[in-house]
């Protein structure tokens, strides 16, 4: 039900045909990027976490994993993701699926400055066989996010 959901959502501003319905899994950075046919550092991928006991998203690029020192600076306490058995429930989209479109309500959503290097990103769309073709600003506008912010790091570093 979320994939319909985020597709008439983009489908009200025009953007359906950006909704990609895949054949293959999406559900991790890789099967994403195969399913696509993009690099996997483009894979926008949403990830969920508790703050205080509320549910946020962050939004980083698919070759970007999150630093826990600038995590503890950002949100004033250590990363804690949502377990996978209560993320459908937190936030309304299943694991593999998780965006930040069509959230359960309240949900603050930040996207970390790993995207700002690409022109293009690819965002899964409300389930684990999907994507959405945006830019980077389309990413900001669509999601609604609070702010950008650093709390990323790629490998390597």
């Amino acid at each position: 039900m979320s994939f319909e959901l985020v597709k008439q959502y983009f489908e009200e501003d025009g953007m359906g045909e950006r909704v990609m319905d895949l054949a293959q899994s999406s559900a991790t950075v890789e099967e994403a990027a195969l399913a696509i046919g993009c690099e996997t550092c483009q894979i926008a991928k949403t990830m969920s976490f508790f703050v205080d006991d509320a549910p946020i998203l962050i939004v980083l690029a698919g070759d970007t994993k999150i630093d826990n020192k600038k995590y503890k600076a950002q949100f004033h306490q250590k990363a804690k993701m949502i377990p996978w058995d209560q993320v459908e429930e937190a936030v309304g989209h299943q694991p593999g699926g998780v965006c930040p479109f069509v959230t359960k309500p309240g949900i603050p959503v930040y996207l970390d400055e790993s995207l700002k290097r690409f022109e293009r990103v690819y965002p899964a769309a409300g389930s684990g066989h999907s994507a959405v073709d945006l830019t980077v600003e389309e990413l900001e506008k669509y999601s609604g996010c609070e702010k950008w912010i650093d709390v990323g790091k790629r490998s390597g570093e």
